[in-house]
């Protein structure tokens, strides 16, 4: 009998999210308790709706989503329109009204109940700003210990909204400080490990041979999302960074780690957001960080098309 891991998906759906929700929902090595949504790459309500249209589509009537945060913890919003177009899933056409209802709850609280209720730790997947996961722990401190590991996608040694900074830690850095230093195990999946996921044009030409609806919408939003960052970072393909997390939850051996002290710059003129890795030990703190650093591709995509192919 297969062990799964019980997981709270937190997301800012986005094409990248949208995809990591896809390829969690077809492993039985993975249990879904939750879709928690925060403002990142659309407003929150826009991330919200599109949760409902991607649970629609997998016709995921059981797993709750619950709306979080507008607006980080300190400063204003900002947002990934031009990565991800107005509605935040460009590409594909959705219904205007999703089934899927969303609970009356707030995000933060949610996770705060599935987490103190659980019967077994529960592994968050933050694939966007922390703000939800940092307003979860504040409220309830308790809820740390029955956290089993946090994997997210976010931050890097290098940024891509600005010099220093990856979008999801830059948004609501404050927040990421709170969780990068809660003590709970975490595995980070950067720029570094995430930009080696890129779907390039004969990756999307061997999906685009599943023929499903769910491998239909997936080739839709890798090819919008492949001519977007085509047209701002000049890339060859569409990195699907979120899908990493749930990569390595179903397959661990896709990807190579070292242990490294992590922290989070909230201060700095131009490196606010940064995640200082220190990937040399020069600060001698305590290792609080997984960083991913390798990624086999071959087993990376093969497991994308399989997930795919078994809708």
């Amino acid at each position: 009998m297969t062990t799964r891991t019980n997981v709270i998906l937190d997301c800012d759906p986005g094409h990248d999210d949208a995809i990591s929700i896809i390829l969690a929902n077809s492993s039985d090595k993975i249990y879904i308790e939750a879709i928690t949504t925060v403002a990142g790459n659309v407003e929150v309500e826009k991330t919200t709706l599109n949760a409902q249209r991607i649970c629609d589509l997998l016709q995921l009537k059981n797993i709750p989503i619950a709306m979080g945060a507008e607006r980080p913890l300190v400063k204003q919003s900002e947002i990934a329109k031009e990565i991800h177009g107005d509605s935040g899933l460009d590409g594909p056409q959705f219904p205007d009204e999703p089934v899927k209802k969303v609970e009356n709850i707030h995000a933060a609280d949610l996770i705060i109940e599935k987490v103190l209720h659980s019967d077994k730790p529960i592994t968050l997947v933050p694939t966007g700003p922390l703000t939800n996961i940092a307003l979860a722990m504040i409220k309830e401190p308790k809820i740390v210990t029955n956290i089993k590991e946090i994997v997210l996608m976010g931050g890097g040694t290098f940024g891509n909204w600005t010099p220093a900074a990856e979008f999801n830690i830059y948004v609501d850095a404050e927040a990421a400080k709170v969780v990068f230093e809660s003590g709970v195990p975490i595995t980070m999946f950067g720029l570094d490990i995430t930009h080696q996921a890129q779907a390039t044009d004969s990756i999307i030409e061997d999906l685009a041979t599943i023929k499903n609806p769910v491998a239909e919408t997936v080739v839709e939003l890798l090819n919008y999302f492949k001519h977007t960052y085509q047209e701002y970072f000049g890339f060859e393909g569409a990195p699907i960074h979120d899908a990493c997390t749930i990569a390595y939850l179903i397959e661990p051996s896709i990807f190579e780690f070292k242990h490294v002290n992590v922290a989070i710059e909230t201060k700095g003129e131009y490196a606010y957001g940064m995640t200082c890795v220190d990937l040399l030990c020069v600060t001698g703190q305590d290792p609080n960080v997984h960083f991913a650093h390798v990624i086999d591709q071959n087993k990376f995509w093969n497991l994308l098309k399989r997930s795919l192919s078994s809708y």
